[in-house]
């Protein structure tokens, strides 16, 4: 059974007195442990997709399952429990807390859980994803001590916080330098090979879809290519040829 399963997804906005076809038909799968990107413009369509499968919004029309469950059958309660406990988000702006270190960031997702953590439990996790990431010895800075690609990674843990079997990035590379981008890349290989976590990366630029196994391109909200990627990029290969920056 596919983690994902969307059949003749549609949703449209209506903008004032005009309707934005934002996705139109859109059917699609994603198996479980897949690395799959999805490519195409700004108003193509993938982030909107995104959205609706990170359950943060809903279609206008079409079935949207997720692990055999029909998303539009869920209460709001159970919506906020899949999206906590069973999808991971990242962003492009990485919407850390300024005030916050790393580590209290990271274990945020902690404290709206059903979950009945001790203090120390919510630390040791957190510390966990942090290492995950490699950022244990940044614990304790806050966002403005930190550099781009290092608060990226502080949200990848955050994400990871409550063990999601589905990973969501929206443009994730896009505020990044390009060693950055490829240490990014590299971790959601890691964590899709090693963990069998499926991913889902939400991006306009190919090179960054190579990272994936699968590239399924957007264009005017419908999907016009869907296909394995036929010469894959290795993260930690590359970053071995690859200058420091300094």
């Amino acid at each position: 059974m596919p983690v994902i399963s969307v059949r003749d997804l549609t949703r449209t906005y209506d903008v004032g007195e005009v309707k934005v076809h934002a996705l139109r038909g859109v059917t699609l799968d994603i198996e479980a442990g897949e690395f799959v990107a999805a490519i195409g413009p700004s108003g193509s369509g993938k982030s909107t997709l995104m959205h609706i499968l990170g359950c943060l919004d809903h279609p206008t029309s079409g079935q949207y399952l997720l692990d055999g469950r029909d998303v539009a059958k869920l209460s709001r309660n159970e919506l906020a429990e899949v999206r906590n406990r069973k999808i991971g988000f990242v962003f492009q702006g990485f919407n850390l807390l300024p005030r916050t270190s790393a580590l209290d960031n990271v274990e945020l997702p902690l404290l709206y859980t059903n979950q009945t953590l001790k203090a120390s439990e919510r630390r040791a996790r957190a510390m966990a994803a942090l290492k995950s990431v490699g950022l244990a010895e940044r614990a304790y800075h806050h966002p403005n001590q930190l550099s781009g690609g290092q608060q990226q990674r502080v949200a990848i843990a955050r994400a990871l916080i409550n063990q999601p079997s589905l990973l969501l990035a929206d443009e994730p590379t896009g505020n990044l330098d390009s060693r950055t981008s490829v240490e990014v890349m590299g971790i959601f290989q890691r964590l899709n090979s090693e963990h069998g976590i499926t991913v889902l990366v939400i991006t306009h630029e190919h090179d960054i879809a190579e990272y994936a196994t699968r590239v399924i391109a957007f264009r005017d909200g419908r999907i016009v290519d869907n296909r394995p990627v036929a010469h894959r990029r290795d993260a930690a290969t590359e970053l071995t040829t690859m200058p420091a920056i300094a």
